[in-house]
């Protein structure tokens, strides 16, 4: 007779099959067994037609999978622990020594950052482009050049960049394309009509909740999947089964919350740009920010645009003043990242994260519109202007 120890780990009982509810079920395993040797060793991870190992693979992950793959336009979809993993994956994927590869200027900080450290000690090097410039784009592929990023808007100061004109330059050199879409979210324009590969960092909008770490790296290529796909087995990415569940379960919501942020964050930023502390307003959406014309031509004049939007401040204020505006806000929070419910303020500086000479005098502030009633957000604001 066996052990109670014994039959608690092997206890025959399954519940019965048939179980629906609005919400998947949550499968968690590093282990997956199988029914005998005949299937161990014909089970192939690189497709969803079984599972094998936990990181491969499970019925949480192959779901979410899937409907990123369908949110971006995409066939196929590779779940990675964070968005800057996702750009790592598709770098790591597709670069090899002496390669390389081409950034925006105004690229997100820390995929600059995996250029100028890894990638460069691995012998891949790379570029900064005018994002806004596709004649600078064309100028700087060279014959070792691999992939181009592209990034629509760029990062912090928002200048949305001609993603048409961009893309036919790559295409016309015959350079892969990465988009990080972050920002679009795969619902304010279609990545795939722009890049070969969508990442995403879903950590923002997908998960919505401020409490996910996730990214994904989608594709329509089966071949280009392949090599993603591979690098992400060698590098060991794999995600918590929570975590997929809590971006499963906030993915049906994902249109309404995306349009709330937008729609507040439009309703404050035309109030910010009436008032005399501020000297510019970067929000693609209105006339006069950089890219405005060409988010209006791949968005549409009606068109989605987020809920993120940064201001520069009157040159006459210096940044231990603005700093001080920030910290007297009380309902933005001081934090990284955005997309989910409380809203965010940060302030950069400017000339350390881009070139030099590339940014004018005036400190800017960077606003992530949460999910709180536009009007309180407004008097807050109103109230940390006026110690200034």
């Amino acid at each position: 007779m066996s052990k109670p120890v014994t039959d608690l780990i092997h206890h025959p009982y399954q519940p019965p099959a048939g179980f629906v509810a609005p919400q998947p079920g949550v499968y968690k395993a590093s282990t997956v067994i199988f029914p005998n040797v005949a299937a161990m060793r014909a089970r192939d991870w690189k497709n969803k037609n079984g599972y094998t190992y936990g990181l491969h693979g499970t019925p949480t992950t192959f779901l979410l999978e899937e409907r990123l793959a369908a949110l971006e336009g995409g066939k196929q979809c590779v779940l990675v622990p964070s968005g800057l993993a996702a750009i790592a994956n598709v770098n790591l994927a597709l670069l090899h020594a002496g390669d390389e590869v081409l950034l925006p200027d105004n690229v997100y900080g820390p995929s600059k950052a995996l250029a100028e450290g890894e990638l460069k000690n691995w012998g891949i090097t790379f570029q900064l482009y005018d994002a806004m410039d596709p004649a600078d784009l064309q100028r700087r592929i060279g014959p070792r050049t691999r992939l181009v990023w592209l990034e629509a808007p760029g990062s912090v100061s928002m200048e949305f960049p001609p993603l048409r004109q961009l893309s036919d330059v790559c295409r016309q050199r015959g350079v892969l394309t990465a988009l990080d879409n972050t920002w679009g979210a795969g619902l304010a324009f279609p990545g795939f009509d722009y890049a070969d590969i969508v990442a995403h960092a879903l950590t923002k909008y997908p998960s919505g909740g401020g409490d996910v770490l996730m990214g994904s790296v989608v594709t329509r290529d089966q071949a280009l999947h392949e090599r993603v796909k591979l690098a992400h087995m060698r590098l060991g990415f794999g995600v918590g089964a929570n975590d997929a569940e809590a971006i499963l379960r906030a993915l049906p919501s994902i249109e309404v919350r995306y349009r709330a942020h937008d729609r507040s964050a439009r309703e404050l930023a035309g109030w910010l740009r009436g008032r005399q502390e501020i000297a510019h307003l970067l929000h693609p959406a209105f006339e006069g920010a950089p890219g405005h014309g060409n988010w209006r031509e791949v968005c549409g004049n009606d068109g989605l645009a987020a809920g993120l939007f940064s201001v520069v401040f009157d040159e006459k204020y210096t940044s231990a003043q603005v700093d001080a505006f920030c910290d007297r806000l009380r309902l933005f929070k001081l934090g990284y990242s955005w997309g989910g419910p409380m809203s965010l303020v940060v302030p950069y500086d400017m000339p350390a994260m881009r070139k030099a000479g590339s940014w004018s005098k005036g400190i800017l502030v960077r606003f992530s519109i949460g999910l709180e009633a536009a009007e309180d957000l407004k008097a807050d604001l109103e109230q940390a202007l006026a110690a200034l």
